[in-house]
């Protein structure tokens, strides 16, 4: 008579701050080393020659608005020895100007102007994503984010900067060459209003961070932290969406990206630099997203107190698997490993 293997039983798990709920499926059979045989990231090559972010101007791109070398020092806009460029979206989702937003009406609907503002975050080498980079270079990406969000941030009808980079062609990226973006908007996004809201229910409830309080449990217990340093952690979250998620947080609770130092900077680029290179080398270059979450934009709140209960941090999702009928149906997202597993096994790579 055969013997029948016991299988161990999924769990669900549900995020203290948006409610959602969450499944890790371990059952289904993955093991850290099944990743590594994830397809590369696909990225149709593009010669320098043909490339428009090789030489920005060159082909078609506007002036652009800063300029960084490789240290992070602000440099003339003529100069050859740049490593970050901001530059208009030549084909931007939000552009155009007002000094007031203006809402209407259509049936039952809200309409609004798509006013803001849309960049390229452009870095100098054709052929070295940001797995590649040196910390410097990172430093001067971090440095270009800093300085473009708190320009944005001056803009009367913004309320929300979001910061975000795609890395293959199955994370939206369109262009080989390695760039981020930015998009200024007159909204809230949906995602980060559901993520004040519990945060604050959270802060209303037991007088703290709610973010600050997942630090100190992933501190004390360890098993999902991947990276630290004096300024930053990076952890696998106990309510992990996907499979080898990672969060980077400032220590300090700070709601705003807004308020990141010169010495953070560097702090934040090393965390971000060494997740990137162990999810490189441990899941064979896959496609990811990373995305800054921030407090809101209000140009009466500069201290930020309306939102002492947020914690701005990073958000890494690399493309593991793809939603199908059960996600789609009930938006809950199912893990095939576990969150401590995925950082015991990221911990393995040097970076």
């Amino acid at each position: 008579m055969k013997k029948e293997t016991s299988k161990k039983i999924s769990e669900l798990r549900r995020d203290p701050v948006t409610r959602d709920w969450i499944v890790i499926a371990t059952g289904r059979g993955k093991r850290p080393n099944d990743f590594a045989g994830l397809k590369k990231a696909e990225i149709a090559y593009v010669s320098k020659k043909e490339c428009p972010f090789e030489d920005p101007k060159a082909h078609g791109n506007s002036e652009p608005i800063l300029i960084l070398d490789r240290s992070g020092k602000e440099i003339k806009k003529d100069s050859p020895d740049w490593f970050v460029q901001v530059v208009p979206n030549k084909y931007p989702a939000f552009s155009g100007t007002a000094k007031q937003r203006h809402a209407r009406y259509v049936g039952p609907y809200t309409v609004l102007d798509g006013t803001g503002f849309h960049e390229v975050v452009i870095m100098r080498d054709h052929d070295r994503s940001f797995d590649a980079i040196s910390q410097a270079e990172a430093q001067s990406v971090i440095s270009a984010y800093a300085i473009r969000f708190n320009n944005l941030s001056l803009r009367s009808t913004i309320h929300y900067v979001s910061i975000f980079h795609n890395f293959g062609k199955e994370a939206g990226a369109s262009l080989y060459h390695p760039h981020s973006q930015i998009m200024a908007i007159p909204v809230v996004p949906p995602d980060v209003s559901k993520s004040l809201a519990g945060s604050k229910r959270y802060f209303e409830d037991h007088g703290k961070c709610v973010h600050c309080e997942m630090i100190a449990w992933e501190k004390k217990d360890g098993k999902r932290i991947v990276f630290e340093n004096a300024y930053f952690i990076a952890f696998c979250p106990f309510v992990s969406r996907s499979a080898f998620e990672i969060r980077i947080f400032p220590k300090a609770h700070e709601p705003t990206f807004k308020n990141i130092s010169m010495e953070e900077i560097g702090e934040c680029a090393e965390a971000l630099r060494n997740i990137l290179t162990r999810i490189s080398l441990a899941l064979n270059k896959p496609a990811y997203n990373f995305f800054i979450h921030t407090s809101p934009i209000d140009l009466e709140n500069e201290e930020n107190r309306f939102y002492p209960h947020y914690h701005w941090h990073i958000e890494i999702l690399p493309k593991t698997a793809i939603w199908a009928g059960f996600e789609l149906g009930t938006g809950i997202e199912i893990s095939t490993i576990e969150p401590e597993t995925a950082a015991q096994f990221l911990r393995k790579f040097k970076t």
